[in-house]
Protein backbone atom coordinates (compact mmCIF):
# COMPACT_ATOMS: atom_id res chain seq x y z
CA UNK A 1 0.00 0.00 0.00
CA UNK A 2 1.15 3.53 -0.61
CA UNK A 3 -0.07 7.10 -0.82
CA UNK A 4 0.71 9.15 -3.87
CA UNK A 5 1.92 12.72 -3.46
CA UNK A 6 -1.04 15.11 -3.24
CA UNK A 7 -2.83 13.94 -6.36
CA UNK A 8 -3.33 10.23 -5.86
CA UNK A 9 -5.38 7.86 -3.74
CA UNK A 10 -4.33 5.04 -1.50
CA UNK A 11 -4.28 1.62 -3.12
CA UNK A 12 -2.62 -0.45 -5.78
CA UNK A 13 -3.27 0.25 -9.45
CA UNK A 14 -5.06 3.57 -8.99
CA UNK A 15 -4.34 6.28 -11.51
CA UNK A 16 -1.99 8.97 -10.26
CA UNK A 17 -0.89 12.22 -11.84
CA UNK A 18 2.25 13.33 -10.04
CA UNK A 19 5.88 12.82 -10.90
CA UNK A 20 8.28 11.43 -8.30
CA UNK A 21 9.55 14.17 -5.98
CA UNK A 22 13.06 14.78 -4.64
CA UNK A 23 14.71 12.19 -6.92
CA UNK A 24 17.21 14.34 -8.84
CA UNK A 25 20.09 16.48 -7.62
CA UNK A 26 22.21 18.93 -9.61
CA UNK A 27 24.43 16.23 -11.20
CA UNK A 28 21.50 14.11 -12.41
CA UNK A 29 19.61 17.07 -13.92
CA UNK A 30 22.84 18.21 -15.57
CA UNK A 31 23.36 14.74 -17.06
CA UNK A 32 19.93 14.92 -18.69
CA UNK A 33 20.51 18.40 -20.06
CA UNK A 34 24.00 17.71 -21.47
CA UNK A 35 22.98 14.30 -22.80
CA UNK A 36 20.21 16.01 -24.78
CA UNK A 37 22.99 17.87 -26.60
CA UNK A 38 24.97 14.63 -26.99
CA UNK A 39 28.44 16.24 -27.19
CA UNK A 40 30.07 13.48 -29.24
CA UNK A 41 27.13 13.34 -31.65
CA UNK A 42 27.33 17.12 -31.98
CA UNK A 43 31.08 16.89 -32.60
CA UNK A 44 30.86 14.15 -35.23
CA UNK A 45 27.56 15.21 -36.78
CA UNK A 46 26.76 18.88 -36.23
CA UNK A 47 30.25 20.38 -36.31
CA UNK A 48 31.44 18.43 -39.34
CA UNK A 49 28.15 19.14 -41.12
CA UNK A 50 28.61 22.81 -40.35
CA UNK A 51 32.05 22.87 -41.90
CA UNK A 52 30.78 20.95 -44.92
CA UNK A 53 27.63 22.86 -45.85
CA UNK A 54 28.16 26.45 -44.69
CA UNK A 55 31.45 27.02 -46.47
CA UNK A 56 32.67 28.78 -43.34
CA UNK A 57 35.63 28.11 -41.09
CA UNK A 58 34.14 30.24 -38.31
CA UNK A 59 32.23 27.44 -36.60
CA UNK A 60 34.14 27.96 -33.29
CA UNK A 61 33.34 31.68 -33.11
CA UNK A 62 29.73 30.79 -33.90
CA UNK A 63 29.70 28.63 -30.77
CA UNK A 64 31.13 31.50 -28.73
CA UNK A 65 28.40 33.87 -29.88
CA UNK A 66 25.59 31.36 -29.40
CA UNK A 67 26.90 30.44 -25.93
CA UNK A 68 26.86 34.13 -24.94
CA UNK A 69 23.31 34.59 -26.24
CA UNK A 70 22.07 31.48 -24.46
CA UNK A 71 23.82 32.52 -21.23
CA UNK A 72 21.82 35.75 -21.27
CA UNK A 73 18.70 33.74 -22.03
CA UNK A 74 19.43 31.49 -19.04
CA UNK A 75 19.62 34.46 -16.65
CA UNK A 76 15.96 35.34 -17.19
CA UNK A 77 14.94 31.72 -17.72
CA UNK A 78 16.16 30.51 -14.33
CA UNK A 79 15.05 33.71 -12.59
CA UNK A 80 11.48 32.92 -13.61
CA UNK A 81 11.86 29.17 -12.89
CA UNK A 82 10.65 29.30 -9.24
CA UNK A 83 7.40 30.82 -10.49
CA UNK A 84 6.91 27.93 -12.95
CA UNK A 85 7.30 24.56 -11.16
CA UNK A 86 5.97 22.57 -14.10
CA UNK A 87 7.31 19.61 -16.10
CA UNK A 88 6.19 21.35 -19.30
CA UNK A 89 8.66 24.23 -19.36
CA UNK A 90 7.98 26.26 -22.50
CA UNK A 91 4.19 26.04 -22.34
CA UNK A 92 4.13 26.86 -18.63
CA UNK A 93 6.41 29.88 -19.07
CA UNK A 94 4.54 31.27 -22.06
CA UNK A 95 1.16 30.69 -20.38
CA UNK A 96 2.23 32.94 -17.52
CA UNK A 97 3.72 35.64 -19.72
CA UNK A 98 1.84 35.75 -23.02
CA UNK A 99 -1.44 34.15 -22.00
CA UNK A 100 -2.88 30.66 -21.78
CA UNK A 101 -3.82 30.30 -25.49
CA UNK A 102 -0.22 31.11 -26.42
CA UNK A 103 0.90 28.58 -23.80
CA UNK A 104 -1.19 25.86 -25.42
CA UNK A 105 0.36 26.69 -28.80
CA UNK A 106 3.85 26.64 -27.27
CA UNK A 107 3.25 23.26 -25.65
CA UNK A 108 2.12 21.70 -28.91
CA UNK A 109 5.12 23.23 -30.72
CA UNK A 110 7.51 21.91 -28.06
CA UNK A 111 6.04 18.42 -28.33
CA UNK A 112 6.39 18.54 -32.12
CA UNK A 113 10.00 19.77 -31.84
CA UNK A 114 11.20 17.18 -29.34
CA UNK A 115 9.39 14.38 -31.15
CA UNK A 116 11.08 15.41 -34.40
CA UNK A 117 14.44 15.19 -32.66
CA UNK A 118 13.59 11.87 -31.04
CA UNK A 119 12.64 10.09 -34.26
CA UNK A 120 15.62 11.55 -36.11
CA UNK A 121 18.02 10.06 -33.58
CA UNK A 122 17.04 6.52 -34.57
CA UNK A 123 18.72 7.17 -37.91
CA UNK A 124 21.87 8.43 -36.22
CA UNK A 125 21.96 5.33 -34.00
CA UNK A 126 21.88 2.98 -36.98
CA UNK A 127 24.56 4.99 -38.78
CA UNK A 128 26.80 5.01 -35.68
CA UNK A 129 26.60 1.25 -35.10
CA UNK A 130 27.08 -0.04 -38.68
CA UNK A 131 30.86 0.64 -38.93
CA UNK A 132 31.39 -0.88 -35.48
CA UNK A 133 29.65 -4.12 -36.39
CA UNK A 134 31.53 -4.31 -39.68
CA UNK A 135 34.90 -3.73 -38.00
CA UNK A 136 34.35 -6.03 -35.03
CA UNK A 137 32.31 -8.87 -36.47
CA UNK A 138 32.48 -8.42 -40.23
CA UNK A 139 28.70 -8.23 -40.53
CA UNK A 140 26.57 -5.72 -42.36
CA UNK A 141 23.28 -5.24 -40.52
CA UNK A 142 20.56 -2.93 -41.78
CA UNK A 143 20.43 0.34 -39.86
CA UNK A 144 16.79 -0.18 -38.94
CA UNK A 145 17.56 -3.44 -37.13
CA UNK A 146 20.03 -1.56 -34.93
CA UNK A 147 17.49 1.24 -34.49
CA UNK A 148 14.88 -1.25 -33.29
CA UNK A 149 17.27 -2.59 -30.63
CA UNK A 150 17.97 0.94 -29.45
CA UNK A 151 14.25 1.68 -29.53
CA UNK A 152 13.59 -1.26 -27.20
CA UNK A 153 16.24 -0.10 -24.71
CA UNK A 154 14.85 3.44 -24.63
CA UNK A 155 11.25 2.21 -24.36
CA UNK A 156 12.09 0.07 -21.32
CA UNK A 157 14.14 2.77 -19.58
CA UNK A 158 11.40 5.32 -20.21
CA UNK A 159 9.12 3.33 -17.93
CA UNK A 160 11.63 3.14 -15.06
CA UNK A 161 12.47 5.44 -12.15
CA UNK A 162 13.87 8.74 -13.39
CA UNK A 163 16.97 8.37 -11.22
CA UNK A 164 17.83 5.06 -12.93
CA UNK A 165 17.83 6.90 -16.24
CA UNK A 166 20.05 9.53 -14.66
CA UNK A 167 22.60 6.93 -13.53
CA UNK A 168 22.76 5.39 -17.00
CA UNK A 169 23.31 8.83 -18.52
CA UNK A 170 26.04 9.65 -16.01
CA UNK A 171 28.16 6.69 -17.13
CA UNK A 172 27.60 7.25 -20.84
CA UNK A 173 28.17 11.00 -20.64
CA UNK A 174 31.41 10.76 -18.65
CA UNK A 175 32.86 8.40 -21.24
CA UNK A 176 31.99 10.54 -24.26
CA UNK A 177 33.26 13.75 -22.65
CA UNK A 178 36.57 12.05 -21.93
CA UNK A 179 37.03 10.90 -25.52
CA UNK A 180 36.17 14.38 -26.87
CA UNK A 181 38.87 15.90 -24.65
CA UNK A 182 41.45 13.31 -25.70
CA UNK A 183 40.68 13.79 -29.40
CA UNK A 184 40.70 17.59 -29.14
CA UNK A 185 43.98 17.82 -27.22
CA UNK A 186 45.58 15.43 -29.71
CA UNK A 187 44.39 17.50 -32.70
CA UNK A 188 45.68 20.73 -31.15
CA UNK A 189 49.12 19.12 -30.81
CA UNK A 190 49.00 17.76 -34.38
CA UNK A 191 48.32 20.86 -36.50
CA UNK A 192 48.18 20.79 -40.28
CA UNK A 193 51.31 21.57 -42.26
CA UNK A 194 52.50 25.11 -41.65
CA UNK A 195 51.73 25.09 -37.92
CA UNK A 196 48.61 25.75 -35.87
CA UNK A 197 46.13 28.32 -37.16
CA UNK A 198 43.40 29.88 -35.03
CA UNK A 199 41.77 31.74 -37.90
CA UNK A 200 38.49 30.00 -37.03
CA UNK A 201 38.17 32.30 -34.01
CA UNK A 202 38.29 35.56 -35.99
CA UNK A 203 35.10 37.62 -35.40
CA UNK A 204 35.04 38.63 -39.08
CA UNK A 205 33.46 35.24 -39.86
CA UNK A 206 30.24 36.53 -38.30
CA UNK A 207 29.79 38.94 -41.20
CA UNK A 208 30.24 36.44 -44.01
CA UNK A 209 27.41 34.94 -46.10
CA UNK A 210 25.81 31.93 -44.47
CA UNK A 211 26.11 33.14 -40.89
CA UNK A 212 22.45 32.21 -40.31
CA UNK A 213 23.19 28.58 -41.10
CA UNK A 214 26.25 28.75 -38.86
CA UNK A 215 24.19 30.01 -35.91
CA UNK A 216 21.44 27.46 -36.55
CA UNK A 217 23.92 24.60 -36.46
CA UNK A 218 25.47 26.00 -33.30
CA UNK A 219 22.03 26.13 -31.71
CA UNK A 220 21.33 22.54 -32.80
CA UNK A 221 24.37 21.43 -30.80
CA UNK A 222 23.18 23.31 -27.69
CA UNK A 223 19.64 21.90 -27.71
CA UNK A 224 19.07 20.31 -24.32
CA UNK A 225 20.50 22.93 -21.98
CA UNK A 226 16.98 24.32 -21.54
CA UNK A 227 15.51 21.01 -20.36
CA UNK A 228 16.70 21.27 -16.77
CA UNK A 229 13.47 23.11 -15.99
CA UNK A 230 11.46 20.14 -17.32
CA UNK A 231 12.70 18.09 -14.34
CA UNK A 232 11.89 20.76 -11.73
CA UNK A 233 9.06 18.73 -10.19
CA UNK A 234 11.42 15.80 -9.65
CA UNK A 235 14.40 17.84 -8.46
CA UNK A 236 15.58 18.31 -4.91
CA UNK A 237 15.36 22.00 -3.98
CA UNK A 238 14.33 23.04 -7.51
CA UNK A 239 15.00 26.70 -6.72
CA UNK A 240 18.69 25.83 -6.52
CA UNK A 241 18.99 22.64 -8.57
CA UNK A 242 17.43 23.95 -11.78
CA UNK A 243 19.46 27.20 -12.11
CA UNK A 244 22.76 25.53 -11.22
CA UNK A 245 22.16 22.57 -13.55
CA UNK A 246 21.13 24.88 -16.40
CA UNK A 247 24.27 27.01 -16.21
CA UNK A 248 26.56 24.01 -15.64
CA UNK A 249 25.08 22.24 -18.67
CA UNK A 250 25.49 25.31 -20.86
CA UNK A 251 29.05 25.82 -19.61
CA UNK A 252 30.07 22.22 -20.24
CA UNK A 253 28.58 22.26 -23.74
CA UNK A 254 30.24 25.59 -24.58
CA UNK A 255 33.71 24.42 -23.60
CA UNK A 256 33.40 21.07 -25.36
CA UNK A 257 32.04 22.48 -28.62
CA UNK A 258 34.53 25.33 -28.80
CA UNK A 259 37.44 23.01 -28.10
CA UNK A 260 36.28 20.27 -30.48
CA UNK A 261 35.50 22.59 -33.41
CA UNK A 262 38.72 24.57 -33.01
CA UNK A 263 40.85 21.43 -32.69
CA UNK A 264 39.30 19.99 -35.85
CA UNK A 265 40.12 23.17 -37.75
CA UNK A 266 43.69 23.22 -36.45
CA UNK A 267 44.32 19.58 -37.36
CA UNK A 268 42.85 19.83 -40.86
CA UNK A 269 43.88 23.41 -41.55
CA UNK A 270 41.35 26.24 -42.12
CA UNK A 271 41.82 25.99 -45.90
CA UNK A 272 41.11 22.25 -45.96
CA UNK A 273 38.50 21.71 -43.24
CA UNK A 274 35.49 22.21 -45.54
CA UNK A 275 36.71 19.77 -48.18
CA UNK A 276 37.69 17.17 -45.57
CA UNK A 277 34.28 17.48 -43.89
CA UNK A 278 32.61 16.89 -47.26
CA UNK A 279 34.79 13.86 -47.90
CA UNK A 280 34.54 12.14 -44.51
CA UNK A 281 31.21 13.41 -43.15
CA UNK A 282 30.55 12.30 -39.58
CA UNK A 283 33.70 10.19 -39.73
CA UNK A 284 36.03 13.21 -39.94
CA UNK A 285 36.76 13.34 -36.23
CA UNK A 286 37.60 9.61 -36.26
CA UNK A 287 39.71 10.01 -39.39
CA UNK A 288 41.83 12.63 -37.66
CA UNK A 289 42.04 10.53 -34.50
CA UNK A 290 43.19 7.55 -36.55
CA UNK A 291 46.06 9.55 -38.01
CA UNK A 292 47.11 10.83 -34.60
CA UNK A 293 46.23 8.14 -32.05
CA UNK A 294 45.86 4.87 -33.94
CA UNK A 295 43.04 2.39 -34.57
CA UNK A 296 42.42 1.44 -30.93
CA UNK A 297 41.38 4.98 -30.00
CA UNK A 298 39.27 5.19 -33.13
CA UNK A 299 37.41 2.03 -32.09
CA UNK A 300 36.83 3.41 -28.61
CA UNK A 301 35.63 6.70 -30.04
CA UNK A 302 33.22 5.05 -32.47
CA UNK A 303 31.75 2.93 -29.69
CA UNK A 304 31.26 6.00 -27.50
CA UNK A 305 29.73 7.80 -30.49
CA UNK A 306 27.14 5.03 -30.56
CA UNK A 307 26.52 5.28 -26.80
CA UNK A 308 26.29 9.08 -27.02
CA UNK A 309 23.43 8.76 -29.50
CA UNK A 310 21.76 6.25 -27.19
CA UNK A 311 22.17 8.63 -24.24
CA UNK A 312 20.66 11.45 -26.27
CA UNK A 313 17.71 9.25 -27.20
CA UNK A 314 17.08 8.45 -23.51
CA UNK A 315 17.17 12.13 -22.56
CA UNK A 316 14.95 13.30 -25.43
CA UNK A 317 12.46 10.49 -24.77
CA UNK A 318 12.14 11.50 -21.11
CA UNK A 319 11.75 15.17 -22.01
CA UNK A 320 9.07 14.57 -24.65
CA UNK A 321 7.19 12.22 -22.33
CA UNK A 322 7.12 14.88 -19.60
CA UNK A 323 5.79 17.50 -21.98
CA UNK A 324 2.97 15.15 -22.97
CA UNK A 325 2.34 14.39 -19.29
CA UNK A 326 2.24 18.06 -18.29
CA UNK A 327 -0.25 18.94 -21.01
CA UNK A 328 -2.38 15.87 -20.34
CA UNK A 329 -2.52 16.72 -16.66
CA UNK A 330 -3.86 20.15 -17.54
CA UNK A 331 -6.28 18.65 -20.13
CA UNK A 332 -4.62 20.53 -22.99
CA UNK A 333 -4.07 17.04 -24.40
CA UNK A 334 -6.38 14.10 -23.64
CA UNK A 335 -6.40 13.47 -19.89
CA UNK A 336 -4.95 9.98 -20.30
CA UNK A 337 -1.55 11.56 -20.98
CA UNK A 338 -1.65 12.97 -17.45
CA UNK A 339 -1.26 9.53 -15.89
CA UNK A 340 1.90 8.31 -14.19
CA UNK A 341 2.91 4.81 -13.21
CA UNK A 342 1.79 3.77 -9.72
CA UNK A 343 5.10 1.87 -9.36
CA UNK A 344 7.66 4.59 -10.08
CA UNK A 345 5.75 7.79 -10.97
CA UNK A 346 7.14 7.82 -14.53
CA UNK A 347 4.91 9.49 -17.17
CA UNK A 348 3.51 6.17 -18.35
CA UNK A 349 1.24 7.11 -21.23
CA UNK A 350 3.53 9.88 -22.45
CA UNK A 351 6.42 7.41 -22.56
CA UNK A 352 4.41 4.73 -24.35
CA UNK A 353 3.20 7.22 -26.95
CA UNK A 354 6.79 8.28 -27.71
CA UNK A 355 7.77 4.65 -28.14
CA UNK A 356 4.86 3.96 -30.49
CA UNK A 357 5.77 6.99 -32.60
CA UNK A 358 9.43 5.97 -32.76
CA UNK A 359 8.54 2.45 -33.84
CA UNK A 360 6.24 3.75 -36.58
CA UNK A 361 8.91 6.05 -38.02
CA UNK A 362 11.58 3.33 -38.02
CA UNK A 363 9.24 0.98 -39.87
CA UNK A 364 8.24 3.62 -42.44
CA UNK A 365 11.84 4.61 -43.22
CA UNK A 366 12.88 0.97 -43.41
CA UNK A 367 10.12 0.31 -45.98
CA UNK A 368 10.78 3.37 -48.16
CA UNK A 369 14.56 2.97 -47.96
CA UNK A 370 15.34 6.46 -46.65
CA UNK A 371 18.92 7.37 -45.80
CA UNK A 372 19.22 7.14 -42.00
CA UNK A 373 21.69 9.99 -41.59
CA UNK A 374 20.54 12.59 -44.09
CA UNK A 375 16.82 11.86 -44.53
CA UNK A 376 16.07 10.88 -40.95
CA UNK A 377 18.63 12.28 -38.51
CA UNK A 378 19.78 15.52 -40.08
CA UNK A 379 16.45 16.64 -41.55
CA UNK A 380 14.30 15.82 -38.50
CA UNK A 381 16.77 17.14 -35.95
CA UNK A 382 17.26 20.38 -37.85
CA UNK A 383 13.48 20.75 -38.00
CA UNK A 384 13.30 20.19 -34.25
CA UNK A 385 16.02 22.78 -33.65
CA UNK A 386 14.04 25.36 -35.63
CA UNK A 387 11.05 24.78 -33.35
CA UNK A 388 13.18 25.12 -30.23
CA UNK A 389 14.67 28.39 -31.53
CA UNK A 390 11.14 29.77 -32.02
CA UNK A 391 10.26 28.75 -28.46
CA UNK A 392 13.47 30.23 -27.04
CA UNK A 393 12.59 33.52 -28.72
CA UNK A 394 9.05 33.50 -27.34
CA UNK A 395 10.30 32.55 -23.87
CA UNK A 396 12.81 35.42 -23.81
CA UNK A 397 9.97 37.84 -24.54
CA UNK A 398 7.79 36.05 -21.98
CA UNK A 399 10.27 36.67 -19.16
CA UNK A 400 10.22 40.41 -19.90
CA UNK A 401 6.43 40.53 -19.98
CA UNK A 402 6.01 38.38 -16.88
CA UNK A 403 8.18 40.55 -14.64
CA UNK A 404 6.68 43.74 -16.08
CA UNK A 405 3.22 42.48 -15.06
CA UNK A 406 4.36 40.92 -11.78
CA UNK A 407 6.68 43.25 -9.86
CA UNK A 408 9.22 41.35 -7.79
CA UNK A 409 12.41 41.87 -5.83
CA UNK A 410 14.50 40.09 -8.44
CA UNK A 411 17.55 42.14 -9.50
CA UNK A 412 16.91 44.53 -12.40
CA UNK A 413 19.59 42.92 -14.55
CA UNK A 414 18.06 39.45 -14.18
CA UNK A 415 14.44 40.44 -14.83
CA UNK A 416 14.90 43.20 -17.43
CA UNK A 417 18.37 43.73 -18.90
CA UNK A 418 19.38 40.12 -19.63
CA UNK A 419 15.96 39.09 -20.99
CA UNK A 420 15.80 42.21 -23.17
CA UNK A 421 19.20 41.55 -24.75
CA UNK A 422 18.33 37.86 -25.10
CA UNK A 423 15.05 38.73 -26.84
CA UNK A 424 16.79 40.93 -29.41
CA UNK A 425 19.51 38.34 -30.04
CA UNK A 426 17.16 35.39 -30.41
CA UNK A 427 14.89 37.34 -32.78
CA UNK A 428 17.94 38.21 -34.91
CA UNK A 429 19.09 34.57 -34.84
CA UNK A 430 15.63 33.36 -35.86
CA UNK A 431 15.45 35.80 -38.77
CA UNK A 432 18.93 34.80 -39.97
CA UNK A 433 18.01 31.13 -39.78
CA UNK A 434 14.81 31.65 -41.80
CA UNK A 435 16.69 33.65 -44.41
CA UNK A 436 19.29 30.88 -44.74
CA UNK A 437 16.90 27.95 -44.38
CA UNK A 438 18.16 26.25 -47.56
CA UNK A 439 21.67 26.07 -46.10
CA UNK A 440 20.39 25.01 -42.69
CA UNK A 441 18.65 21.99 -44.22
CA UNK A 442 21.18 21.58 -47.02
CA UNK A 443 18.39 21.58 -49.61
CA UNK A 444 17.83 23.40 -52.93
CA UNK A 445 16.19 26.78 -52.52
CA UNK A 446 13.20 25.48 -54.52
CA UNK A 447 12.56 22.51 -52.23
CA UNK A 448 8.99 22.44 -50.84
CA UNK A 449 10.40 21.15 -47.55
CA UNK A 450 11.69 24.67 -46.84
CA UNK A 451 8.08 25.86 -46.70
CA UNK A 452 6.61 22.73 -45.20
CA UNK A 453 8.69 22.70 -42.00
CA UNK A 454 8.08 26.33 -40.91
CA UNK A 455 4.52 25.92 -42.15
CA UNK A 456 4.01 22.95 -39.83
CA UNK A 457 5.00 25.09 -36.84
CA UNK A 458 2.70 27.90 -37.95
CA UNK A 459 -0.17 25.44 -38.37
CA UNK A 460 0.34 23.77 -34.98
CA UNK A 461 0.64 27.19 -33.32
CA UNK A 462 -2.62 28.40 -34.89
CA UNK A 463 -4.40 25.19 -33.87
CA UNK A 464 -3.04 25.54 -30.34
CA UNK A 465 -4.21 29.12 -30.08
CA UNK A 466 -7.66 28.18 -31.34
CA UNK A 467 -7.88 25.30 -28.88
CA UNK A 468 -6.85 27.60 -26.05
CA UNK A 469 -9.53 30.10 -27.04
CA UNK A 470 -12.06 27.28 -27.29
CA UNK A 471 -11.21 26.19 -23.74
CA UNK A 472 -11.56 29.77 -22.51
CA UNK A 473 -15.04 30.04 -24.03
CA UNK A 474 -16.41 26.57 -23.32
CA UNK A 475 -14.29 24.96 -20.57
CA UNK A 476 -13.25 27.74 -18.18
CA UNK A 477 -12.48 25.17 -15.47
CA UNK A 478 -9.77 23.60 -17.65
CA UNK A 479 -8.63 26.96 -19.02
CA UNK A 480 -8.01 28.33 -15.52
CA UNK A 481 -5.56 25.49 -14.78
CA UNK A 482 -3.32 25.88 -17.82
CA UNK A 483 0.24 26.44 -16.65
CA UNK A 484 -0.42 25.44 -13.03
CA UNK A 485 1.35 22.08 -13.21
CA UNK A 486 0.70 19.79 -10.24
CA UNK A 487 -1.74 22.33 -8.79
CA UNK A 488 -4.05 21.76 -11.74
CA UNK A 489 -4.36 18.07 -10.90
CA UNK A 490 -4.97 18.83 -7.25
CA UNK A 491 -7.74 21.29 -8.13
CA UNK A 492 -9.59 19.22 -10.71
CA UNK A 493 -8.61 15.60 -10.19
CA UNK A 494 -8.17 15.48 -13.98
CA UNK A 495 -11.36 13.52 -14.29
CA UNK A 496 -9.23 10.40 -13.88
CA UNK A 497 -10.91 8.86 -10.91
CA UNK A 498 -8.77 10.75 -8.42
CA UNK A 499 -11.65 11.81 -6.27
CA UNK A 500 -12.46 15.23 -4.96
CA UNK A 501 -9.77 17.65 -3.78
CA UNK A 502 -10.80 16.82 -0.22
CA UNK A 503 -10.12 13.13 -0.83
CA UNK A 504 -6.72 13.90 -2.29
CA UNK A 505 -5.40 15.85 0.70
Amino acid sequence: MYTTPKTGRTGRGRVISALAKDRLGVPAVTYFAVSMGSPLLATAGVITTGYAITGQVGIPVGFVVMAAVLALFCVGYVTMAPYVPNAGAFNAYISKGLGRPAGVAAGWMALLSYNAMQVGLYGALGDAAKPLLQAWFGVDIAWWVIALIGWAVVAVLGMQHIDLNGKVLAVLLAAEVLVILVYAVSSLFHPAEGGPSFAALEPSHLFEPGVGALLALALLAFIGFETAVVFSEEARSPGRTVPVATFVALGVMSVLYLLASLAMSVAAGPANIGAMAHEHGSGLVFHLAGQQLGPVMVGIGRFLYFTSVLACMIAVHNTAARYAFAMGRERVLPAVFGQTSHRNSSPKIGSISQSVLGLAVIVVYAVIGGDPLRDLFYLWNSAGALGILILLTLTSITVLVFFARNPSREPFFRRVVAPAISSVCTVIALVLVLINLDKVFDLPASSPVLLAIPGAYVLIAVLGLLWGLHLRAHRPDIYANIGLGAKSAARTGLGLGLGSPEEQQ
